[in-house]
């Protein structure tokens, strides 16, 4: 099953819902940091969470979340565009922590005190943000945290995923419901018990279950329209271009010293990985792009 990401809406016009499959996504992010199970759970949630954000977009916007710790993970960051692409890492792919009960501690991995940041942008001078305490370190809660306090919306989030004892991703998804005003009470409470009848969301993902399976269970009773159908899949957003705009912004002294220094730069993207060489004559050729007139120099 390829992932993808299914957006509905109660007839009534009262709560709309985004359910989504993210296994291939996470599996594969996940192998690119060579992440270990724990590290796999909290950046495989978050990328999800990403997904789930990113589908609420207009055309040609892009929302990042920074999930940032006092646990051994430090940070996760996530970015995802309006067309479903989605990219992201950890700031300490190698932790492994478990519960007493066996569970994947994602909370403690991340750490109990830190901050959720959202950052969207709307195409606007300034991207919008909105800050958040951590609230139960373990993605989901504290993404609902933030629709409730920074945007006033009240919400529902479900992150799941299944890490095998290889390392692999079998099932990994989410579901994000959210009250529409005028906030009908009946349907929303009649959609929060629901949720607490369904088995956990993992067992759900694993038995194979489609987002549109997923919703039929959500919403029961509650008649909804389909709003549309995306493709998700992972996508970075760096070229040997931007990097060099990077280096650029640098300044004339800092190109200067890495060409006589270093002989040469190699920058590594962190959210897939990929290396970009540059040698002298490249280093150069960019010290003397800085340098042409109307050039600002940092």
């Amino acid at each position: 099953m390829k992932d993808y990401l299914v957006r509905v809406i109660a007839k009534s016009g009262s709560v709309r819902a985004l359910v989504c499959v993210t296994t291939g996504l996470v599996d594969e992010v996940c192998k690119r940091h060579g992440t270990l199970p724990t590290a796999t759970a909290a950046l495989g949630r978050a990328l999800t969470a990403g997904a789930l954000m990113g589908a609420m977009l207009k055309t040609g916007q892009r929302v990042a979340l920074r999930f940032e710790g006092n646990g051994p993970l430090k940070k996760i960051l996530i970015e995802a565009d309006s067309d479903g692409s989605v990219r992201g890492y950890v700031g300490v792919p190698q932790v492994q922590l478990r519960r007493a009960d066996g569970a994947l501690d994602v909370a403690q991995a991340l750490g109990r005190a830190g901050f959720l940041t959202v950052a969207k942008d709307l195409g606007l001078k300034e991207p919008y943000r909105g800050t958040v305490q951590l609230y139960s370190s373990e993605i989901a809660a504290d993404l609902a945290l933030y629709l409730v306090e920074s945007e006033q919306i009240p919400s529902a989030v479900g992150l799941a995923e299944f890490v095998e004892q290889d390392g692999t991703v079998s099932a990994a998804g989410g579901f994000l419901i959210q009250a529409v005003p005028p906030v009908d009470p009946e349907v929303v409470e009649e959609l929060m018990a629901r949720i607490e009848t369904l088995p956990p969301l993992s067992e759900l993902l694993q038995s194979g279950k489609s987002p549109e399976q997923i919703l039929e269970l959500l919403f029961s009773e509650i008649p909804y329209d389909v709003l549309e159908k995306r493709e998700l899949g992972f996508a970075c957003s760096c070229s040997r271009e931007r990097i060099e705009r990077v280096l650029l912004s640098m300044g004339r002294m800092e190109l200067v010293s890495l060409c006589e220094e270093q002989k040469g730069a190699e920058v590594t993207c962190e959210f897939c990985g990929e290396r970009y060489s540059f040698d002298t004559a490249d280093l150069h050729r960019l010290i003397a792009e800085g340098d042409k007139p109307g050039e600002v120099q940092a």
